[in-house]
């Protein structure tokens, strides 16, 4: 097969846009590229071209073009076109498995074996919709019509590329709506693969459509055109803030997916022996860079002593390593700003006084290159330190000692954050009624498996507006009421 590094050069992507159905170009007068670094190696692996407000203004134009064609059409060609697409990111499974390692540090199992297939999920889920949602239902003699918002502006991130390109990409098209993605410029190598695929499965032109850049470039001018409709946006809440600002002016919809601190509250009547490495597993998934990643601990304080051994000798069986190796479990954290910030909420956790039961500052093993960061776990963690406040997005874990599970609750609710949340108990009338207590758009009891059609987004400072499943969609779609129209 060949390497997706050489096809996207050989190709001419990388210095190209996909705008109304073709690779264009950039026409803006800001020349400008962003380097990727490949993190297992800190190496330059592709150059990137960058656009500008002349760019995007381009993309909007041929999005608006397109949405009275492709929002009339039926919901059924809407979904063949989907159809098409998660067939074809299955069979080029390997392909974006393998950039995305390159791009952002995951290890290659973990590529394959999650960052595609459940990125093709969303596509699924998106044209399975289509079959039995009612667009027009009655209401007395009133129509109750779901149409398109219209032209929409999607802003993805680094840490799970083509996962949220497809959550985003796959619901706003199931509604009818035209789309202009911005993917970090961190990791922009599957957004080009994922531009070419859609071209491939016979995207009508202009439904689609890629402009690469920064956020305070791209990603403002997206949020402030007056043809946007809507902006999605998965990223830090500091962003997530800007864009709102960006976009008030003219008063479009704004959906945000930003920051967490979830809680994982193992009940004492809980089976440590299975909670607590599955609690671990949960909170290093992706090396921790998930914004649901259950980085809080809150477990009983006379059982912190098993706690402690069971989640040191869970963390210690992780390989961190060369991604590219079969036997890696975690690669190298995505880029070098990450990388130093792990190390400085490290140092935070040290200062603060927190126990360090395994892990620390430093690169594990023998490693002197790349931005790998030793799995690290802190206990007897206060909850107004600042390791148990601060979204850290790496493979740091805090555990909390509580005396009553309403201490459990509201240590669990004492942040700003309100996206994900775990529950681990064995009398599940119990461990039902902790969660609905819990201040999160989502939570997970007893570490179920991972459900595409279950809605996801944050209470607080987590954002607004729903992803996946029925209501992934919903968000994409207004709300129209017809008086008379059964009479």
């Amino acid at each position: 097969m060949t390497s997706p590094l050489r096809h996207l050069t050989e190709a001419g992507l990388l210095g190209k846009f996909y705008i109304d159905g073709e690779w264009r170009k950039p026409i803006g007068s800001v020349a400008a590229a962003a380097t990727v670094v490949n993190p297992a190696t800190e190496q330059p692996i592709a150059e990137v071209t960058l656009g500008d407000d002349d760019d995007v203004d381009c993309a909007i134009l041929a999005a608006r073009r397109a949405f009275a064609g492709w929002s009339m059409t039926p919901p059924a060609e809407r979904a063949a076109l989907l159809d098409r697409v998660h067939g074809l990111v299955l069979q080029r499974l390997d392909l974006f498995a393998q950039i995305l390692t390159y791009e952002m540090g995951a290890a290659i199992t973990y590529s394959r074996g999650a960052q595609v297939p459940l990125a093709a999920e969303h596509i699924r889920v998106a044209r399975d919709n289509l079959a039995n949602y009612s667009f027009v239902t009655a209401r007395g003699s009133t129509a109750i019509m779901r149409e398109a918002v219209g032209v929409c502006g999607l802003i993805t991130p680094w840490n799970w590329p083509l996962y949220q390109i497809t959550a985003k990409v796959g619901s706003a098209l199931a509604a009818g709506c035209t789309v202009v993605l911005k993917p970090s410029e961190l990791s922009p190598l599957s957004a080009l693969l994922f531009a070419e695929l859609m071209d491939d499965a016979g995207c009508p032109p202009g439904v689609f459509n890629l402009v690469n850049g920064t956020g305070p470039i791209v990603g403002a001018a997206l949020a402030s055109h007056p043809q946007v409709d809507m902006i999605s946006i998965t990223g830090s809440t500091r962003a997530g803030v800007l864009v709102a600002q960006a976009a008030a002016p003219t008063v479009k919809r704004v959906a945000q997916e930003l920051g967490g601190k979830s809680p994982n509250i193992i009940l004492p009547d809980a089976d440590f022996g299975r909670a607590v490495p599955l609690g671990v597993a949960a909170a290093f998934r992706n090396l921790g860079q998930s914004c649901s990643a259950p980085t809080r601990m809150l477990v009983p304080r006379s059982h912190m002593k098993e706690v402690e051994a069971l989640a040191a000798e869970a963390a210690s069986e992780l390989v961190v390593g060369d991604p590219l190796a079969e036997s890696t479990t975690h690669g190298p954290v995505a880029n070098r700003p990450q990388f130093e910030r792990v190390q400085t909420m490290i140092g935070v956790g040290l200062e603060e006084g927190a126990k360090l039961v395994i892990g620390g500052r430093g690169r594990p093993g023998d490693l002197r290159t790349g931005f790998y960061a030793r799995p690290t776990i802190f206990s007897n963690v206060r909850p107004d330190m600042r390791i148990a406040q601060e979204e850290i997005f790496g493979p740091v874990l805090a555990i909390i000692p509580y005396d009553t599970v309403d201490d459990a609750i509201a240590i669990a609710n004492d942040t700003v954050y309100g996206l994900g949340a775990h529950v681990q108990g064995t009398d599940m009338e119990t461990v039902r009624k902790v969660a609905r207590q819990i201040q999160s758009g989502q939570v997970h009891l007893n570490h179920p498996e991972w459900d595409p059609n279950a809605p996801f987004g944050g209470y607080k400072r987590s954002g607004n507006g729903r992803e996946y499943g029925r209501e992934g969609m919903e968000e994409y779609l207004e709300t129209k009421a017809v008086l008379g129209f059964y009479r």
